[in-house]
């Protein structure tokens, strides 16, 4: 797996120069069929990882969200997300990321979490999660009612599910409202707790599972099944397995 994670490393650290060239720079602005935005920075970034890929491992699959996929007979499959939190990246917000998975055979087995404009970079394999090359682990909160929440998407979930949105926001310590990867990659490190999120693609939560398991965490649907391709969208990741039980409890 070392192999796997010094090359999309390698990649990731040249490719990250191009969302901080275009950062906070008057950018055109298109919107896909779902209205998310995408930007010339989103796509020339997903296609220098593409291009570092194919040189390194032309005969894996890969899925992007800009260029979508790249099929293939190899058991092992890329998942890029050049720029996750478009949105944020476009209003000037620096918590936009870069995210990558591998995949064997269906399951995420490497994961890669950049944060341009902190200079933070999370990884995560069998091997252990790290931060910056140093390890990382989860906190040891089990009770909800002594855990940071994040919750993220609140806007969707303050429209579609008001009764859990006002349970959420009357639920732990602390909670603040989030989007994107950041607050799961603060799970991981232990600095919050927990985090639900919503409506989200593969190339969303796929890239946090070996990042947040390998630091000792627990990430799941709400259902409380492992994350795959067809899973639906609705993410909680929590630090220890009795805060995400009783999580699961209210989100179900």
């Amino acid at each position: 797996m070392q192999q796997y994670l010094k090359a999309i490393l390698a990649i990731t650290d040249l490719a990250e120069d191009i969302p901080k060239r275009y950062f906070r720079q008057k950018l055109d602005i298109e919107h896909k069929g779902d209205d998310s935005p995408v930007t010339i920075a989103d796509q020339a970034c997903e296609q220098f990882i593409r291009d570092g890929l194919a040189k390194h491992f032309p005969d894996h699959a890969i899925l992007g969200e800009e260029f979508g996929e790249t099929t293939s007979d190899s058991a092992y499959q890329w998942i890029i997300d050049p720029i996750d939190g478009t949105r944020s990246f476009i209003s000037g917000m620096p918590l936009y990321g870069m995210l990558i998975a591998l995949l064997k055979r269906g399951d995420p087995v490497l994961g890669v979490v950049r944060m341009p404009e902190l200079g933070e970079v999370y990884t995560g394999t069998s091997e252990g999660a790290f931060m910056n090359g140093a390890p990382i682990a989860v906190s040891e909160v089990t009770a909800l009612a002594d855990a940071f929440l994040y919750i993220n998407e609140g806007n969707k979930l303050a429209t579609l599910m008001p009764t859990l949105f006002r349970t959420l926001c009357l639920s732990g310590r602390e909670r603040r409202l989030g989007y994107d990867c950041y607050p799961h990659a603060l799970v991981a490190s232990g600095q919050i707790d927990a985090c639900v999120d919503y409506d989200l693609q593969p190339y969303d939560y796929l890239p946090l599972v070996p990042i947040i398991t390998a630091a000792g965490g627990v990430v799941t649907d709400w259902d409380g099944a492992p994350l795959t391709l067809k899973s639906d969208g609705r993410v909680v990741s929590a630090a220890t397995p009795e805060l995400h039980r009783e999580l699961l409890e209210i989100l179900g």
